[in-house]
């Protein structure tokens, strides 16, 4: 290793808790056995860092042994232990030094620090051979289990990555999931045979990470700001139905005013319960009522709707059909509610594994077929 002459600045944390900062000048050589012989574990110095260090990146005992930032290194716990297998492994601090990567002053140091820490010792080193001791032995037995595990379970996740498998569960409410994800399940369950499901249908928000779930399908004018990641997945159509024999009765409805006339049934989970502020051609107008039934589902609403009990709004994945078989008409046909939007929820920002991306896929096609 070529000579290098480096300013290195010690502070030194004193028993009475006052500090003092030296500066010394040191020939890299002095630095490794400054490594080797005095572990920062078991010395006064509580920070070490270079300065004025010249071509410092391209000696490579000192980049093995400084972070980006000048700080010294400290292996975590599976680098250390992956360190004195390969160090056993090798019978030679210098050959696994090479292997890793490092210099071999810093993997001196670090198996210094863990036999300090286990109280004993582990490799018995002279200045020609190194000898395992029989605590080193079975801290590499054990070790070896560790990092072959860790390892399997790695290799399981990064193969399984892009593979729809696993259990998946969403949740989504009564009406969507009745209307729209039961018709798409069988050809989704269909096209991953490996895949375990479960569909909890809630019509109130739930807790996703306390109830375990992948996906919660949420329909909202907009999302609060959480921990929650929202991915929009579509626009819905929210529009004024009845029955066709009510409207009979009822006459027809000439403006938004005319809905105070005639028996509003409400959705107790709407935001607009009490209040449609509707879009039109004459721009917006708000509505007041006071519905005379409320309920908290829309399917139940639907069917209301449909026996003739009043006037009441519905979204299109739960009005499409009924109003296509001639079930419930359009009430003012030119009004509607704003478009809420479709989410599909996750709680995680990391990015949605292959079995959401795989059920948002289909769920995406149901929706704009």
């Amino acid at each position: 290793m070529r000579e290098w002459q480096v300013t290195v600045w010690i502070m030194f944390v004193h028993t009475d808790s006052t500090v003092s900062v030296a500066g010394v000048t040191l020939r890299s050589e002095m630095i490794a056995d400054l490594f080797a012989h005095h572990p920062f574990a078991a010395h006064p110095i509580h920070s070490l860092c270079f300065l004025n260090c010249g071509n410092q990146n391209e000696d490579p005992f000192i980049k093995s042994c400084l972070r980006s930032d000048g700080s010294t290194k400290r292996m975590d716990k599976l680098s250390v232990m992956q360190a004195f297998r390969r160090i056993v492994e090798r019978g030679s601090f210098a050959r696994a030094a090479d292997d890793l990567g490092v210099s071999s002053a810093l993997l001196s140091r670090e198996i210094k620090l863990l036999e300090e820490s286990l109280g004993t010792t582990l490799l018995t080193r002279t200045t020609r051979s190194m000898s395992v001791t029989d605590a080193g032995r079975l801290y590499y037995d054990e070790a070896t289990g560790i990092l072959d595990a860790v390892t399997k379970v790695e290799t399981r996740i990064r193969e399984g990555a892009g593979a729809v498998r696993g259990h998946l569960k969403v949740n989504a409410s009564s009406s969507f999931g009745q209307t729209v994800i039961a018709p798409m399940l069988p050809e989704f369950l269909n096209a991953h045979p490996d895949l375990r499901f479960s569909l909890s249908m809630d019509d109130r928000i739930i807790d996703m990470v306390e109830g375990g779930y992948d996906v919660s399908i949420r329909i909202r004018a907009a999302m609060p700001d959480s921990a929650l990641v929202a991915r929009k997945l579509g626009t819905l159509r929210q529009r004024i139905y009845a029955a066709p024999s009510f409207m009979e009765k009822a006459g027809e409805l000439s403006s938004p005013e005319d809905i105070h006339r005639h028996p509003v049934v409400g959705f107790l989970l709407a935001g607009h319960l009490t209040s449609w502020e509707l879009q039109g051609p004459l721009g917006e107008k708000t509505i007041d009522l006071d519905p005379k039934t409320r309920v908290s589902n829309s399917l139940v609403l639907r069917d209301l709707l449909i026996a003739g009990q009043g006037i009441g709004t519905l979204p299109e994945f739960v009005s499409n059909q009924p109003e296509a078989s001639g079930a419930l008409v359009r009430v003012l046909p030119d009004w509607e509610l704003p478009a809420p939007e479709i989410f599909a929820v996750t709680a995680s920002r990391l990015g949605m594994d292959a079995k959401v991306t795989a059920f948002l896929d289909h769920l995406r096609t149901a929706l704009h077929p």
